[in-house]
């Protein structure tokens, strides 16, 4: 099973010295260590390089790899004994320290994380001396995802099953479920896979539109399933699947935040062109409903007189 985010993240960081002491190692031998695929070292691999030597950008890390063997170029330059020693600068340090305090606040953090983000909080407190001094007058405050990360991230962790109230845009509608948590992934908002027990199979779960959370006492048991690859996006629509255009206004450009899609082109006065692909366009039809004056379906023809008529009933039922 991949990682949950968290561990995700400690894997990143350990990657780093872990290479940095095994010049030229095998693929194979590092994904093997770390216990993934070799599929998810190699995209670890592509973001490290990304990464400077410090806060401030300083020399990329230049890690490569040809597929066999993993090679890192300038090694030197974090650190590792025959280079030159860290120093923050005060803004640096201000942010490294706000960051840390913030994050060691956060609810269902395990408690030896905790404790160790403390201690390495005092360390660099006591590195920054007079630096440290501004970011006591900074605080960070985490949005209500935050709780649902830790809980879900606990329940992961703890193979334990969650019951969510969960809002679907789709069918603008509250439901509650019961999940078996697979993993956290980030793919511009954070996301659970899962076991849906109330449909019966694997679903995914934006944290940000869960109402409601509960860590439950029974274990979580998913059946096995095999880990998409979410390398090329969350949402891979099949080429074959008919593609929907969408003009809304001002009032409906929320459809780009929550509807995957292909394109969203800007209009005149605020509106957008929203392009996507389902393998079910009548399941739009309660889209064209929803955005009323703000919005209505270019394409495909049926469907957009589908959605008119849909309409002209609802407004006849009100007449009646």
């Amino acid at each position: 099973m991949a990682a949950n985010a968290i561990d995700q993240t400690r894997r990143m960081l350990s990657l780093v010295t872990y290479l940095r002491e095994r010049p030229g190692a095998r693929v194979a031998d590092v994904a093997r260590a770390f216990g993934i695929t070799t599929d998810e070292l190699i995209s670890d691999l592509h973001v490290l390089p990304m990464c400077g030597t410090s806060f401030r950008g300083g020399d990329l890390l230049d890690i490569d790899t040809d597929g066999e063997r993993i090679w890192w170029h300038n090694a030197e330059a974090v650190g590792s004994g025959t280079g030159e020693p860290l120093r923050l600068a005060a803004d640096e340090a201000t942010a490294l320290l706000v960051a840390a305090r913030a994050v060691a606040t956060l609810p269902g953090l395990r408690e030896s994380d905790r404790e160790a983000l403390q201690r390495a909080t005092a360390k660099i407190e006591t590195a920054a001396g007079e630096s440290a001094g501004a970011s006591s007058r900074l605080s960070v405050t985490f949005e209500s995802e935050g709780g649902v990360f830790a809980d879900v991230d606990r329940a992961v962790s703890e193979r334990r099953r969650l019951w969510i109230r969960y809002y679907s845009p789709a069918r603008d509608e509250l439901t509650e479920r019961e999940i078996d948590p697979i993993r956290l992934f980030a793919v511009g908002h954070t996301y659970v896979e899962a076991w849906c027990r109330l449909s019966e199979a694997r679903r995914t779960f934006r944290l940000d539109r869960v109402a409601e959370i509960r860590l439950l006492d029974e274990p979580s048991d998913p059946p096995p399933v095999e880990l998409r690859d979410l390398s090329e996006g969350l949402v891979q629509p099949a080429a074959e699947d008919p593609e929907v255009v969408v003009e809304v206004g001002p009032g409906g450009r929320w459809v780009a935040e929550y509807y995957p899609h292909d394109s969203a082109e800007e209009l005149p006065e605020g509106g957008l062109r929203v392009t996507l692909r389902t393998p079910d366009p009548a399941s739009l039809r309660r889209l064209a409903l929803r955005l009323g004056r703000d919005g209505r379906i270019v394409s495909p023809p049926e469907l957009a007189d589908s959605a008119r008529e849909a309409a002209r009933a609802a407004l006849a039922a009100y007449g009646d």
